[in-house]
């Protein structure tokens, strides 16, 4: 088959881009950069698309002749970074998904995987773990990238009373592995770490999963999938002690031990958010994602293990893998 993945540089979306290979399948990917897509990817044999989600009709004719599109994209990273991004948030994750999913059925597009979050989803009632059937908590409607997809959610639901194409959701929880050129938190945690810049033991944990696993979900969802449905690939919960105990065995750099109240994280959040404002170099931590480690919601994939054949590595195979990764692509020394 062709497909079509946006977002085809990221965490997920090069970890998708391989798998999709690896599988024999042929791929147009949307990027930003094709320079940047050429380093990811120096010798594949993939159709690269620029575009941007800001502007779909940009880039509309080349979903022509795609069997599938796998929209990764999304205004993420950015979010959590200091700044007003409600405008971004509802630009590229709400409208620009449904110009997507609009153009894609236009140009004969067969079914559409939309990547949503399970940040959409909080703990049940008893406090156990939420799955595709839990309604979000203070946490998601808090915070204005898991609202977007909330929203995003929403509109692909009246999207689907409307038109004829098939849209599934994949929910999956915090990223890691492989590939995080970018690097998203998680790569950046682990760079933070190598380099002995992480002060203490925070409160806080929440559901971590592969990138890789997610792929695989993905990929089985192409053929599997329910339209219409949602399902959560969230992999297994840990709290931070946990991660930068894995960290430290795997990396051999001592791991923290202070631990560092939630309030007081909290006043550091708020400075490095100021600090960053003045100098423009991205924020060490922010408000926002205390919050959301904080909250400490867990997530239950017995859904796609079930109807999509996900499955979990152990959370150590992915932290050495991604860790293997920085170091060979000379991110960092240690």
């Amino acid at each position: 088959m062709l497909v079509f993945v946006t977002g085809a540089t990221g965490l997920l979306g090069s970890n998708l881009v391989q798998a999709l290979l690896d599988q024999g399948h042929q791929v147009r990917g949307l990027v930003r950069s094709k320079e940047k897509a050429q380093r990811v990817f120096p010798n594949a044999k993939i159709d690269f698309v620029s575009g941007d989600m800001k502007n779909v009709a940009g880039f509309a004719a080349s979903l022509a002749g795609c069997d599938v599109l796998l929209h990764t994209a999304a205004y993420f990273r950015e979010y959590y970074q200091p700044g007003d991004h409600k405008a971004s948030l509802e630009k590229i994750n709400v409208q620009g998904t449904v110009d997507l999913l609009i153009a894609a059925e236009k140009q004969g597009v067969k079914k559409a995987i939309h990547i949503s979050s399970s940040g959409v989803i909080g703990n049940k009632p008893d406090g156990s773990a939420g799955d595709e059937n839990t309604l979000p908590d203070d946490h998601a409607t808090s915070n204005l990238y898991f609202v977007s997809k909330i929203d995003t959610e929403l509109a692909i639901q009246r999207f689907l009373k409307e038109r004829k194409l098939p849209v599934v959701m994949i929910l999956p929880s915090w990223m890691w592995g492989p590939g995080d050129s970018a690097p998203t938190a998680a790569g950046k945690l682990v760079l933070d770490f190598l380099n002995r810049k992480i002060p203490g033991v925070l409160d806080g944990g929440c559901s971590m999963v592969d990138a890789r696993d997610v792929a695989h979900a993905t990929i089985n969802a192409m053929d599997r999938g329910k339209s219409g449905e949602r399902y959560i690939v969230g992999g297994q919960y840990f709290d931070l002690a946990q991660v930068l105990a894995t960290l430290a065995r795997v990396t051999g750099v001592p791991a923290p031990t202070r631990k560092i109240p939630y309030g007081l994280s909290l006043a550091v959040g708020a400075a490095s958010q100021t600090w960053a404002r003045i100098t423009g170099n991205p924020a060490l931590i922010t408000i926002a994602g205390l919050r959301i480690m904080h909250a400490k919601v867990a997530v239950d994939s017995a859904k796609a293990m079930r109807e999509l054949g996900a499955s979990f590595r152990p959370f150590e195979d992915t932290v050495r893998d991604e860790v293997e990764w920085f170091r060979a692509q000379g991110y960092t020394k240690t």
